[in-house]
């Protein structure tokens, strides 16, 4: 079934939906029937020792009946959309937008990486009068200052040239790598020699800025500092008089947030705070993208592809963001860390569109500037106006760039660039959001560290609705980890926050179920109760395999009808799970590979996440930011291309997958030398299988041990 509008199309996946459901209720019959076996056959077992194992094989059994049943909101109702921009009438005047680029590390976090996303910004297909670009340097380095104003003089040859050859991939390091030789296909001799002076002055750009970060250093991270704003470009008056439209650039602004040790400094979170300040005097524009700084433009037509579903009036009052995958440009084909994150973007994100809407995924989003700072609810949509200084600060400028907001009037006309600069330092100093309600109650929430993820919850628990978007060309391109280093840490921050959530007063089943529909808040339940998967699975990993060794039976005969029942949840999942994967374009190679990684992932990052959480509410830990390494190793990329697991600088996060490793292999080989012994392969043929199982998703650890040792 298929739903259009005048710019955009909806299509409900109903066969899709409808063998989900009777999937659902399916496999809730056998996970029924299979929880009643274990609590009748809980209290008689002959042995306190027999009981305790019982106990804790069922706690993981309802741990995981619990996360199934949260996931199955997903499936209810899959929806996929898409749009056309040719529709967008040519008369019509195109709002404005701010692009927001967030960077903290330059080691981590490669200057000329973060400037090519900052040029690919700058390359959007949308009016240059309309478009703004703002850098937001967390680290305060020079490197960083001095290569955006590096990169805005080549972009002032780079966006002429995509422009007047249609060029779509427009992020120059992509561009003149292997990711866009189609795009230089039949060409004549006049673009060949023009793309010839580009890629020179891009390689000068690029040695320039490399040869100041060597001289410099790049890891001058400055930890206390004052506020710093410069206007590397105003789009303004410089292209009134560009008489060619080709040739414009849009407006670029550098921010670097005052930072005190004295003062928190809220992350992620209190830089987009501070970006929604100092933009809101400077171009004030109705929408923003948010790009993280290792997450190029690879379709220049996103803006306005998102602006299909923003100026729809069927769902422009109601909408907050529209959101796009993110899709990665090396992950390799056997993807052995699971870097393309196929479940979620394939098929969660788009079963949540058929609820209320996808969350915020960090990146690659475009919003409502307005949706940031009330509710969709005319009555409330502006009742922190009410207290403006109270709620947003003093400055006047900005309270005043919010009354415009109000109106519907976005434009800026200030006098002296100069006040608008100093007025701008004052709003990214620290002391600015002293006694008002930024990131509690106005702009991006400083309640947990996954500042988009918690602040999306709460705009679809305010009522606003999202949709989102998966275009066949990916709009937004990004590097992947891949090492088994940064994929755990990036899941420990994930893993952490979620569960800081789950149970927290914002938990998704009590706050979230009495603002949103009851399945959208089992999809944001999943997903912050989803750490507790990794108790579940470490008793899986330890109760069975021990009472193998043992000779205590915990599942029943093979000839038992309740076997039945246990075979059919194991089979009914993973039949399921094939589908899943095969009707999303993946490969038996991609189920085997999910599995092996959600299982490595959850004893291992997701417990550790766990275990952080812990500490913070005890107080032994404080709330710090792990980034992950952007810059690409050589060697490490030639492992993860042969699927070769790397596990070098890990070793706190392969601790209990190495222990559990070594605990099956022995229990495995002891189990089945008594089992051979006793001839009782009928009672204890669950526990064999389940072991087994287990020792092969082994491998890789034993392998890398042994690699280790070697």
């Amino acid at each position: 079934m298929e739903v259009e509008s005048a710019l955009h199309s909806c299509k409900v996946h109903l066969f899709r939906a409808r063998t989900s459901r009777l999937h659902i209720f399916f496999h809730l019959t056998a996970v029924s029937l299979l929880l009643y076996y274990r609590l009748t056959h809980l209290f008689p077992q002959s042995s306190r020792l027999m009981f305790f194992a019982w106990a804790l094989i069922t706690a993981s059994e309802i741990i995981l009946a619990f996360i199934w049943a949260l996931t199955q909101a997903f499936r209810w109702l899959p929806v996929s959309r898409s749009v056309s921009i040719e529709k967008i009438p040519r008369d019509i005047s195109l709002p404005g937008i701010d692009v927001f680029v967030c960077t903290a590390d330059p080691q981590k976090e490669p200057t000329v990486g973060v400037m090519n996303t900052v040029i690919s910004a700058l390359a959007l297909d949308y009016p240059p009068e309309k478009l703004s670009v703002y850098l937001s340097d967390d680290g305060g380095s020079y490197i960083n200052l001095y290569a955006i104003k590096q990169a805005f003089e080549f972009a002032k040859c780079w966006v002429p040239f995509c422009k007047h050859y249609g060029i779509k991939t427009r992020c120059p390091e992509a561009y003149f790598s292997m990711l866009a030789d189609d795009e230089r296909l039949f060409w004549s001799d006049e673009f060949k020699l023009q793309e010839e002076e580009i890629k020179l002055k891009y390689e000068n750009f690029k040695s320039n800025v490399e040869k100041v970060g060597e001289k410099d250093g790049n890891s001058c991270v400055a930890l206390d500092r004052p506020p710093f704003v410069e206007v590397i470009h105003d789009n303004g008056e410089a292209n009134i008089e560009c008489k060619d439209e080709r040739t414009k650039v849009p407006r670029l602004v550098y921010v670097s947030r005052e930072r005190r040790p004295s003062s928190a400094h809220r992350f992620k979170a209190g830089a987009l705070n501070t970006l929604l300040r100092v933009s809101g005097i400077i171009s004030n524009a109705p929408y923003i993208l948010v790009l993280d700084c290792d997450m190029f433009c690879n379709d220049p037509n996103s803006a306005k592809q998102a602006m299909c579903f923003h100026l729809d009036p069927q769902m422009s009052d109601s909408l907050a963001f529209v959101q796009y995958p993110q899709v990665f440009y090396n992950v390799s084909k056997n993807d052995i860390y699971d870097g393309q994150s196929r479940s979620a973007y394939k098929t969660k994100w788009q079963g949540m569109d058929g609820l209320k809407g996808p969350l915020l995924s960090g990146t690659g989003f475009y919003v409502k500037r307005n949706a940031l700072f009330g509710c969709p609810n005319q009555e409330d949509k502006y009742q922190y106006l009410a207290e403006p200084e109270k709620n947003f600060g003093t400055s006047s400028k900005h309270i005043d760039s919010l009354k415009s907001n109000k109106e519907q009037d976005f434009t800026k006309k200030e006098d002296s660039s100069d006040s608008i600069v100093e007025e701008a330092k004052r709003l990214a100093s620290c002391s600015y959001e002293e006694n008002t309600k930024w990131g509690k109650e106005v702009g991006f929430s400083y309640e947990c560290l996954l500042e988009s993820t918690f602040t999306g919850y709460l705009l679809h628990c305010k009522g606003w609705k999202s949709v989102y978007l998966y275009p066949q060309r990916p709009c937004f391109l990004g590097c992947t980890t891949i090492d088994m280093k940064d994929a755990m840490i990036q899941l420990m921050n994930w893993s952490s926050e979620l569960i800081k959530i789950a149970l927290s007063k914002f938990s998704p089943l009590t706050y979230g179920m009495s603002r949103m529909p009851f399945l959208q808040s089992m999809c944001y339940g999943y997903f912050t109760f989803q750490p507790l998967l990794s108790l579940a699975l470490i008793l899986y990993g330890i109760v069975p395999q021990l009472c193998l060794l043992n000779g205590t039976t915990l599942y029943p005969k093979v000839s038992s009808p309740w076997f039945a029942v246990f075979s059919t949840v194991y089979i009914s999942s993973l039949c399921h799970h094939i589908y899943e994967v095969l009707s999303t374009g993946g490969t038996f190679t991609t189920v085997w590979n999910e599995q092996r990684i959600w299982i490595i992932k959850s004893v291992s990052g997701s417990l550790f996440g766990c275990i952080d959480m812990a500490m913070k509410r005890l107080g032994i830990k404080k709330e710090h930011l792990r980034l992950t390494n952007k810059a690409v190793d050589k060697e490490k990329f030639e492992k993860y291309e042969k699927g070769i697991f790397n596990f070098e600088g890990a070793k706190m996060f392969t601790a209990p997958l190495a222990i559990l490793a070594l605990l099956n292999t022995v229990c495995f080989f002891g189990g089945m030398i008594r089992v051979i012994r006793q001839n009782n392969i009928e009672e204890m043929f669950g526990q064999v299988f389940l072991s087994s199982l287990d020792l092969v998703f082994s491998l890789p650890i034993l392998g890398g041990m042994i690699a280790a040792l070697i």
